[in-house]
């Protein structure tokens, strides 16, 4: 009795040790960012008589900014939209049917997420710019892109997003039971029927799980609008706003308008989409017998898995023949006129290329052993421990999902500028500690001009892709652990192994695959994060992998192959690692993208 007591004393109080450190890297940027936006005072300190809507009210005084807003929303609801109209089809033919090659269809409605957005806009610019192959290919003189650039972005992200929905669908469609869709068929009811008054509801949360990620990832999205020159739009604006940070409060309030709308959707949606609406038995009473359908309506479900497929990766093939084009050869034509493989040397031997890979493999590792212990101890907590507060830690866990990253990335920035920053980095300057300084050194708030002044980011960096990323190894342990009995540790520990030692000896053998597939989904993920690289890292000497290409993009020449070189490098890392966290997890990787 004593030991269970003492055991429980020691999860309390790390779980309380925990939830202090998220609210720290988490909790406190964001609340910064929030007051810098509502405050009134010059010397940043959080006082109540300071609060103010004047900042908020200057935004909504200035036409260009709501123009932002409101295209951040168009986008937004437009790419969500989309994604359901994509996905939803598809996620219930592949539930309810069999069709041929069906094992490898439904594989290949990941390879989207190979590819950010922020990247394959690249590829777009090539294929359907003014000068691009399909005006080549039909003799036209269409600018797409410089009159169409909203459907653009929207098109491309949500070509990358769906696969998120999908997944959530499908999870959603497998735990349903059979029996309910058979008892209404019996009654005489449609399939359509069955489906918008039975199915539909009842998969409406696993719906709103996908649709809010994708609702979030697509409202705040920067890379994207940069890469089509879209700058009427709240994040890009706040980008922009970046160096003013200091005696400016609009960055701050545009960020806070960007959390609120974010919110309040979330909130609106959870309430109208999110809700059970119906009781149903947390899992099906039996597996659901696969429909066989008929050879030529197999054929086509078959045809619409592929051509779904194909029109995905549109932007990958931009991408890889920009990759393959030296300076030059694809202007105007439908293939590039000449092929090289140059440009793939470039992306790893120059040196601002090689630079920002080895950057954001140093970064990216860093995040994944960060992670990979906050994960084992937080997954534990929660399913393994009866400490008070699991529930909001588990909530302060999924937040990053829900919280714009936009947002967060800006949220570290206010950070560097508040206590204890700027007096520990007086202390290390008066100290003659300059290199060590340049880590509490101001983002934003130095010259670019003048290297030697400019912050060395990393530090930060680490912990904002490890925060970001966080869920997904959490969520991939939590559904290890809870299929792995409890009795193995106890029956060590009752042999006489000490707790860490049965967690080393006996846990952490059973999760490996999961912290594994876990572990490698946070490293290539960092790995391609845009919100955090482009905010944080302000010199070219800290650039990681993703600020790199858009650097390149802007260079005349052989910019753009580079830039699609080290896209193409990216979407080859990231494909082994979806594989490799696909046959680790099996249908379970749907449950990491879950708020």
């Amino acid at each position: 009795m004593a030991g269970r007591i003492l055991r429980l004393c020691g999860a309390q109080v790390l779980l309380v040790a925990v939830v202090a450190l998220l609210a720290l890297l988490l909790l406190y940027p964001i609340v910064l960012t929030v007051w810098g936006g509502l405050s009134g005072g010059d010397d940043g300190a959080i006082r109540l008589s300071d609060f103010t809507l004047e900042h908020l009210r200057l935004v909504f005084l200035d036409p260009v900014l709501v123009e932002g807003l409101a295209n951040a929303l168009r986008i937004a609801v437009t790419t969500t939209v989309l994604s359901i109209l994509i996905a939803l089809p598809l996620a219930v033919l592949g539930a309810h049917f069999r069709f041929p090659f069906k094992r490898a269809l439904t594989s290949f409605v990941l390879v989207p997420l190979i590819l950010p957005p922020f990247v394959g806009a690249i590829g777009v610019r090539a294929l359907l710019g003014r000068e691009g192959a399909l005006n080549a290919l039909l003799g036209t003189d269409w600018d797409l892109l410089g009159q169409g650039r909203f459907w653009g972005i929207v098109v491309v992200q949500a070509l990358h997003l769906y696969p998120i929905i999908y997944l959530n669908a499908t999870a959603s469609l497998a735990n349903l039971d059979p029996a309910l869709d058979e008892a209404a068929e019996n009654l005489g009811a449609s399939w359509w029927r069955r489906f918008t008054r039975i199915t539909l509801p009842l998969i409406r949360p696993g719906l709103f799980a996908g649709g809010t990620i994708v609702f979030i990832w697509s409202f705040t999205e920067l890379g994207t609008p940069l890469m089509f020159d879209y700058t009427r739009v709240t994040p890009v604006q706040i980008f922009e706003g970046l160096a003013e940070v200091e005696r400016s409060a609009r960055p701050y309030a545009l960020t806070v308008l960007l959390l609120l709308v974010a919110v309040v959707s979330y909130a609106l949606g959870r309430a109208v989409f999110g809700r059970r609406g119906y009781a149903m038995y947390s899992k099906a009473s039996r597996a659901g017998d696969e429909r066989a359908l008929a050879p030529w309506a197999g054929w086509l479900t078959g045809g619409l898995f592929l051509g779904v497929t194909l029109l995905a990766l549109v932007p990958h093939v931009g991408v890889v023949l920009t990759s393959l084009s030296p300076p030059g050869a694809w202007y105007g034509t439908v293939l590039p006129e000449s092929l090289t493989l140059h440009n793939f040397v470039l992306a790893l031997s120059s040196d601002d290329a090689f630079t920002a890979i080895r950057n954001s493999i140093v970064l990216s590792i860093g995040a994944v052993l960060v992670n990979v212990v906050l994960g084992i101890v937080i997954a534990y907590l929660i399913v393994r421990t009866r400490a008070r507060g699991r529930g909001l830690l588990d909530a302060l866990v999924m937040l990053p999902l829900a919280v714009p990253g936009l947002v967060l990335a800006f949220g570290f920035v206010a950070m560097t500028l508040r206590w204890p920053f700027p007096q520990i980095r007086g202390w290390l300057v008066a100290h003659d500690l300059g290199q060590v300084a340049e880590f509490f050194s101001v983002v934003g708030t130095v010259s670019p001009e003048d290297p030697a002044l400019v912050p060395n980011p990393f530090a930060l960096l680490v912990i904002a892709y490890a925060v970001r990323r966080l869920p997904y190894i959490v969520r991939s342990t939590v559904s290890g652990l809870e299929q792995t009995s409890g009795e193995l540790e106890e029956a060590a520990v009752n042999l006489g192994a000490s707790r860490l030692t049965a967690i080393r000896r006996v846990v952490l053998p059973l999760v490996l695959a999961n912290l594994i597939a876990g572990g490698l989904l946070v490293f290539s993920f960092s790995m391609l994060e845009v919100s955090d690289s482009l905010i944080l890292a302000q010199q070219r000497a800290h650039y990681p992998l993703t600020k790199a290409i858009l650097s390149f993009m802007g260079r005349l020449g052989d910019g753009p192959a580079i830039a699609s070189a080290m896209g193409v490098w990216g979407m080859a890392l990231l494909t082994v690692t979806l594989v490799g966290a696909s046959l680790l997890l099996g249908k379970k990787l749907g449950a990491i993208f879950r708020i």
